[in-house]
């Protein structure tokens, strides 16, 4: 395989968790398989000093002053275009530090999925996250009242779209036809959007299938992050929630052999 995916990786201030996000890539992907474009939004911490020790990524740089006056959002999307422009693979694959890779089918089975047409110009999820039985039924009735509250005109739709997290797409559809990530909205809204309106798919993997392959620490960067969080995600329930979750990935955040 000759570097077909080229994986965007925004960074910000999440040493251990950009550690193991690289670490889990590193073990479960052939090393000619991925070009990794990472981009640190002037973190000046020991994650910086880690994304410069690694010879097998690209590493894109940012000062306080590329950032100046962004919020969170704004930061991440940009980023992500940086990296963009640097793009010369048929496939690229937007990825987040708190997204886990669990398994070495994971590349083949996203490739897999978006050459089942080529009409398919993006792959990806809405949510990633296993939600437990004893919590499914409370999620239902909130997408009923949810519903109720769209009809009433009480709130608006909620439009979905592949998110950032996870999103493999067709390099040229995206240039062709999209204006970036940075786009005005989250990252992969408005390109959901116009490659919709181009006549092209984007196919939605069922959380329970794309599971199998890696795992989401949602709002990790957040939470370990108070400052640019909400009071939800600087909770201490939030953190050893995250705390919990890392722990179960010890044996490859003690392997250095993985950074070579």
């Amino acid at each position: 395989m000759n570097q077909p995916v080229s994986i965007i990786l925004p960074n910000y201030k999440t040493p251990e968790l950009t550690r193991l996000c690289l670490r889990s890539l590193r073990k479960y992907t052939p090393p000619d398989a991925v070009r990794v474009i990472a981009v640190d939004n002037a973190s000046g911490d020991a994650s910086l000093d880690y994304l410069r020790s690694l010879g097998w990524i690209r590493l894109i740089e940012r000062t306080p002053a590329d950032i100046a006056g962004m919020k969170p959002a704004l930061m991440h999307t940009t980023a992500m275009d940086l990296a963009f422009q640097q793009v010369d693979t048929p496939f690229v694959l937007s990825f987040h530090t708190d997204t886990i890779v669990s398994s070495p089918d994971w590349l083949d089975f996203l490739l897999g999925e978006i050459n089942k047409s080529g009409r398919i110009a993006g792959v990806g999820s809405w949510k990633l996250e296993f939600i437990p039985p004893a919590k499914r039924f409370g999620k239902k009735l909130e997408v009923v009242e949810n519903r109720v509250k769209q009809f009433l005109g009480l709130k608006k739709p909620e439009v979905q779209f592949l998110r950032s997290h996870c999103a493999l797409y067709r390099t040229d559809l995206l240039r062709q036809y999209t204006r970036g990530f940075g786009d005005g909205e989250s990252a992969g809204k408005s390109i959901h959007r116009r490659l919709t309106e181009a006549g092209f798919t984007l196919e939605f993997i069922p959380p329970d299938v794309l599971i199998r392959y890696m795992d989401h620490l949602n709002h990790a960067t957040m939470i370990l992050n108070p400052s640019i969080g909400s009071r939800r995600t600087s909770s201490r329930r939030a953190r050893r929630s995250l705390d919990a979750k890392m722990a179960r990935y010890r044996d490859i955040l003690a392997d250095d052999s993985l950074d070579k």
